[in-house]
């Protein structure tokens, strides 16, 4: 999709506001070479704040994009694109984070064993001093796991730095019975979403005046 723009972006700066090797292979796979600078953005934002998970994301995108391209622009190398993303894990109206323990990762997949819950990721693109966001959101479906497989599967470790408390491109990817909607969402950055915008803003702007 983004080849007859491929020449144009290979001579950008590209920024991804995230320290996520698995966002930086995605974009990578893609043929664009990309610098991860995660963002020191405290990410408190209170999801009461804002009208819908959607807007929720997306700000809290927004904001480790600007926090980077400030600090990148005042060390003296600005960016030409900054990328930032944010998924969050919702069920029953609740959203959820990364687990802030081995406890309260039990009780997230516990909620998810057998049950279908719906994950939001924000993205925001800037380039050009033009800022483009959108949200993607795809319905994940788990099978039944019981708490020997739960325990089992926290051990790994890989639950711990995921929202929801799981990794589909993992060994999480084993308690997924299926899905409606883009893997790539669940995995923290929609590919044909992303490409499709930065298609559009490099095809109508590709020399940045």
């Amino acid at each position: 999709m983004l080849q007859p723009v491929m020449h144009t972006l290979k001579n950008k700066f590209i920024v991804l506001a995230s320290g996520s090797p698995r966002r930086k292979e995605l974009i990578e796979n893609i043929g664009l070479k990309v610098t991860l600078c995660p963002s020191t953005f405290e990410e408190n934002l209170n999801p009461k704040d804002f009208k819908s998970f959607s807007a929720f994301v997306e700000e809290t995108a927004l904001q480790k994009v600007l926090e980077v391209d400030r600090r990148l622009a005042h060390e003296g190398r600005p960016p030409d694109v900054v990328i930032g993303a944010d998924t969050m894990v919702t069920l029953d109206g609740n959203m959820f984070g990364k687990p802030t323990s081995e406890e309260e990762a039990f009780q997230m997949l516990s909620s998810l064993s057998g049950r279908g819950h719906t994950v939001y990721t924000g993205v925001v693109i800037k380039a050009f001093d033009k800022v483009v966001k959108f949200t993607e959101s795809t319905n994940v479906f788990f099978g039944n796991i019981d708490e020997s497989q739960i325990r089992a599967y926290i051990a790994t470790g890989e639950p711990m730095d995921k929202a929801g408390g799981y990794g589909i491109q993992g060994a999480g990817g084993t308690l997924v019975e299926r899905i409606e909607g883009d893997y790539f969402t669940v995995v923290g950055l929609p590919l044909y979403r992303l490409c499709s915008t930065l298609y559009n803003m490099f095809r109508d702007g590709a020399s940045g005046s």
